[in-house]
This record gives structure tokens, C-alpha cells and sequence, in this order.
């Protein structure tokens, strides 16, 4: 696996995370979180089940107000058992085993629950590599796993393998016509002749597969089709020994209120 992670610049492990021990605890938590949201505004939700709740629950909630559908993407990140798996010794052992001599940090801000609606693609995440929009440390991996199994018409991530070779790529800031901001403006520098270059892939996985991808991979969100939001978890650790993130004192980038054009002023177009 490691040899794959250094020559591909990501790798797929398939239920690295135990499903009834670390997973569950945390879709029964989205649940009540969901049902009490639904409570308080007396939207008629269904939520017996977390599946249930993750998907027509938060539909109906959204349809009736999306600022509500907000207050539960604010509230789940917020879940014990989802710090608790953010923290897991067995994260710092995997990037020791992927990262040889490295000193395991994690990102303060880099890690969340993402509820991706259909058709919603303001805050969808286009062509980018995750130094940029994070910046700690260009030596960084990100831990990308799902809360609910991943279907192709629900957008898998999609990740050009090999693509870490080439580097830092410098980066310039697009809405892209729907009001981004912030990390989900960025735009690759030259993306078109750069994504050329490449095949990409869209693995589909379930709960407790874990993807791990190279802070400098190229990758984005997949466009979600589905009927119901693509619910995942992202969190990055990153290398304190690497020089580049210790000459910038492991500043965070937009998550931290920082822009990383004031920090690495050389990464903007």
C-alpha cells in the first residue's frame, strides 16, 4: 500500500475503520442531531433510522429552510465519536508508515463532516490540491472517508493519480459564476493543460473504507446527482518536520483566516 500511496499519490484502504465501533456511534448521533433540528421547527422529517434521517430527513429540512439544513452541517462537526476517530492513534500510525520519520500533526480546522446536496454546486470543490486551501505543511495527507456508501450518481471523489509529482502549482481565485469564496474559489493555474495529463478515477466506497491522498494530488468533488446529499469526512494530518511548513510556522490557510497568498505569496497568480 505504501508503495502504491508514493507512486499513485493516494491509496484506497478498504474498512480501515470498524463500522459498529467507530462508525456507528457517529450516524446515531447525526440522527438525533437531525431530529432535534427537525423538532425545533416542526418539520415533519423522517429520522427513525440514521440512513433514513441522513438522507429524507435532512431533504425535508432543507426543502422547508436551508439555513436549518446549515445549523446540522455546524452541529455534526461537533460529535464526540467523530473527534475521537479525527484523533485515533491508528491515523498517526498510518501517516509514521506513510511519512517515514515523520512528526504527525493535525490540521486545527482541516477536518469536518461534509453534507454535499444534489445539484449544489456552489460549495462543491473543483480541480485543487489540499496545500493551498490549508497550507501547515506542504508534506500532508488527507484522510477522506464516506458516512454513507458512495454511488457514482452521488459524485465520488475524483483524483488524478500520479499528479503529486509535479509539485506546488500555483493557483488563482475564480467564483466560477456561482458566488464561491474563500477555499472553494481556487482554480489551478493553466487546469485545463494540466488535467490533460491525467486519467482520473472515481473509487466508489462505503462506511469505513478509508482514501488517503497527497497534500499536492490533484482532486475534486464529484457533481452530485443523486436525490440525496453525499455525506463524508475529511480530516489532514501533516509532517511538522518539513521545512517549508516550519520556515511558515504551520499557518493554517482560509479555515484559520489566513490567505495563503499573504503566507506563500508565490503559490498566486
Amino acid at each position: 500500500m505504501s508503495a502504491d500511496f508514493q507512486q499513485d499519490g493516494y491509496a484506497i484502504l478498504p474498512g480501515f475503520y470498524d463500522y459498529d465501533t467507530q462508525i456507528t456511534p457517529i450516524l446515531g448521533y447525526i440522527r438525533r442531531i437531525i431530529e432535534m433540528v427537525a423538532d425545533k421547527y416542526d418539520v415533519d422529517a423522517p429520522c427513525s433510522t440514521p440512513h433514513e434521517a441522513m438522507t429524507q430527513g435532512i431533504m425535508a429540512i432543507a426543502a422547508e429552510n436551508r439555513a436549518w439544513a446549515g445549523e446540522i452541517y455546524d452541529a455534526v462537526k461537533q460529535i464526540p465519536a467523530f473527534m475521537q476517530l479525527v484523533s485515533h492513534p491508528e491515523n498517526a500510525e498510518l501517516f509514521k508508515s506513510l511519512r517515514p520519520g515523520s512528526e504527525p500533526g493535525i490540521a486545527a480546522g482541516g477536518y469536518g463532516i461534509r453534507i454535499d446536496f444534489p445539484s449544489e454546486d456552489k460549495y462543491r470543490a473543483y480541480w485543487h490540491q489540499e496545500f493551498p486551501a490549508q497550507l501547515r505543511s506542504p508534506d500532508g495527507i488527507v484522510f477522506w472517508t464516506p458516512l454513507l456508501p458512495v454511488t457514482s450518481d452521488m459524485g465520488p471523489v475524483e483524483i488524478c493519480p500520479g499528479s503529486q509529482k509535479e509539485g506546488i502549482v500555483p493557483v488563482e481565485q475564480d467564483d466560477g459564476g456561482v458566488g464561491k469564496s474563500g477555499a472553494y474559489a481556487l482554480r489551478l493555474s493553466n487546469e485545463k493543460e494540466r488535467l490533460a495529463k491525467y486519467q482520473s478515477v472515481a473509487p466508489l466506497t462505503k462506511p469505513g473504507d478509508l482514501i488517503v491522498m497527497d497534500f499536492l494530488t490533484l482532486h475534486q468533488s464529484g457533481a452530485n446527482r443523486a436525490a440525496h446529499p453525499r455525506w463524508s469526512m475529511q480530516f489532514r494530518w501533516f509532517n511538522f518536520n518539513n521545512p517549508v511548513g516550519a520556515r511558515i510556522g504551520w499557518k493554517g490557510s482560509f479555515a484559520a483566516g489566513v490567505e495563503f497568498k499573504d503566507v506563500l505569496p508565490e503559490l498566486a497568480v
